[in-house]
């Protein structure tokens, strides 16, 4: 079945594209939510009269969206779950509960925003994408631990890890440097004749 993309859709193509998808993608996904119109002369005549107020609103929607996104940069939730010894949790963590901490956190998202490839199953420090609009996204840390202490020994832990991280990579590259000098001295030095 073919369709007028009204917004961009990922993975699938911007907003005016005529797209071929399954016939139960469009039923039950696109054609519901709005997010497409039928590919006929009707509604692609229907579209190019819309096309420029469609392209306003969604650009004032994805203006508002990188707003949001700039004061959620950086945003860290912690999520305090029972766990085994293992670190395996009794349960597990899924995009409804990091849209639940993110909203306790201050900023309105829906579930279906937050992008989580599987849900979490063990204790740690996980990236997950919240999409704010199809061309804005985010990524918030999500930490599970079994309580607020732990989650704080293992976030200073962490930022003592990037703390030497960035000393060994300062290390290393004056390591580099001193040999490429020594490379080029030793070139210098074969280059010119003995006398």
């Amino acid at each position: 079945m073919e369709v007028i993309l009204l917004e961009r859709i990922e993975k699938l193509g911007q907003m005016g594209d005529v797209v071929k998808v399954k016939p139960g993608f469009a039923r039950n996904f696109l054609l519901p939510q709005k997010k497409a119109l039928r590919a006929n002369k009707d509604n692609l005549a229907f579209f190019e009269k819309q096309r420029t107020q469609l392209e306003a609103i969604n650009l004032k929607r994805r203006d508002e969206a990188q707003a949001v996104a700039a004061k959620m940069e950086g945003l860290k939730v912690l999520m305090v779950r029972q766990a085994g010894e293992g670190g395996q949790l009794y349960g597990s963590v899924s995009g409804r509960d990091v849209a639940e901490a993110v909203k306790a956190a201050g900023y309105t998202i829906e579930r279906n925003q937050v992008n989580l490839e599987s849900p979490i199953k063990t204790l740690g420090s996980y990236p997950v994408r919240v999409a704010l609009h199809p061309e804005v996204s985010v990524l918030v840390t999500v930490t599970v631990a079994r309580s607020q202490e732990e989650a704080e020994r293992a976030a200073a832990a962490a930022v003592e890890t990037e703390a030497e991280a960035e000393v060994e990579v300062e290390a290393t590259e004056e390591v580099a440097e001193i040999e490429a000098e020594d490379e080029v001295e030793a070139t210098e030095a074969e280059e010119t004749p003995e006398a």
